[in-house]
């Protein structure tokens, strides 16, 4: 199997549990929920995505023809000691390419491998971290992991219909644009009264981190 990459790339986590661990973040190419095109994007489930998945000429991307040749490219941009090696599969939608070998392979290049999914596809195993975050209009096969990253708010999606899942983390994210600042007191406000759930911010756009 050959892995389609956007770009690859070390930089320090912003969302959810593992805010501030450094990490080398993979961007697969390609999503099932919309094609990446602005053309596409009022057609799409999914049409608040705010990330350029499409392509692979991003620095690091490329076609690469074998899970260790890819753990390889990972491993080149960590450039630092072995403890604490962290790789974030992210996307687009990274569970249409992320595949056992290529866990294998970064588990033996001496990373912990992370997961950031929408859940509408299963995930292979032995991945150390999953993170889902559900979009509306979409059916979600992955129903359990290590947390569940909920942007809100979305019309259609209610985050009572996901707090009986079995994850140990549960976050709404204010979702991002013109009215970033009313969905943050939105969120506030769902959490104040519904304490299971904790605020995730975007800290690296905060920060001005890719």
């Amino acid at each position: 199997m050959s892995y389609h990459v956007k770009t690859i790339y070390k930089t320090i986590q912003g969302e959810g549990a593992q805010t501030g661990q450094v990490a080398v973040f993979l961007r697969f190419s390609g999503c099932n929920l919309w094609s990446g095109r602005p053309e596409d994007r009022e057609r799409a489930v999914c049409r608040f995505c705010d990330t350029d998945f499409l392509g692979t000429d991003g620095p690091g991307g490329g076609v690469y023809t074998s899970p260790e040749d890819l753990a390889a490219a990972v491993n080149s941009v960590w450039r630092g000691g072995d403890p604490g090696k962290w790789v974030v599969c992210t996307g687009g939608e990274p569970l249409l390419q992320l595949d056992a070998g290529l866990v294998e392979a970064f588990h033996d290049a001496g990373f912990k491998v992370a997961v950031e999914t929408n859940g509408t596809r299963k995930a292979p195993p032995g991945l150390d971290w999953i993170c889902v975050s559900p979009k509306a209009g979409a059916n979600l096969a992955l129903k359990g992991g290590d947390e569940l990253k909920l942007v809100y708010p979305q019309i259609g999606l209610e985050p009572r219909d996901f707090a009986h899942l079995a994850f140990d983390h549960f976050f709404l994210q204010p979702m991002d644009g013109r009215d970033r600042e009313h969905n943050t007191l939105l969120a506030i406000a769902y959490i104040m009264e519904h304490p299971r759930w904790r605020l995730s911010v975007q800290t690296h756009k905060v920060l001005g981190l890719d």
